[in-house]
């Protein structure tokens, strides 16, 4: 039954982040010409409650694999397959550009979101999100 559920947890995944990148597709926002994207100040004092947490960072690559996979790719090069139609691309999560932000911007991107990328402010919990920065942390390695 475990198993089955997890199948199911996945394929919501997958289909949550289609219809995410088919609601986007079907507007027109010169995204390719968007301007770096930067965290206000303020969410660099952010404190992740969850850093070094060996089990919220394996919760954050059970999220990852199931929601962010898809654009930004297993490994977070940013390579996903429904990330190739998507402008500008997702990132590249593994890069210093990424990792060199604090977690606090991280959480802040994922709560806020740009599109082309989605606000996970209703379908994350903060502790989700949280587990997520772990585990983007872990991609640099």
């Amino acid at each position: 039954m475990k198993k089955f559920c997890l199948k199911i947890e996945k394929i919501y995944g997958l289909l949550f982040g289609l219809v995410i990148i088919i609601f986007f597709s079907a507007f027109d926002l010169n995204t390719s010409q968007q301007t770096p994207w930067r965290a206000p100040a303020e969410a660099d004092n952010l404190t992740n409650p969850v850093e070094g947490d060996s089990d919220a960072t394996l919760a954050g690559k059970k999220l990852f694999d199931n929601m962010c996979a898809i654009c930004h790719g297993n490994k977070g090069k940013g390579d996903g397959m429904a990330g190739m139609s998507l402008k500008p691309r997702p990132t590249n999560l593994s890069l210093q550009a990424t990792q060199s932000q604090s977690d606090g911007a991280l959480y802040w991107k994922i709560t806020e979101g740009r599109a082309p990328m989605a606000s996970y402010k209703q379908a994350l919990n903060d502790e989700q999100r949280w587990q997520l920065v772990n585990y983007i942390r872990q991609l640099k390695k």
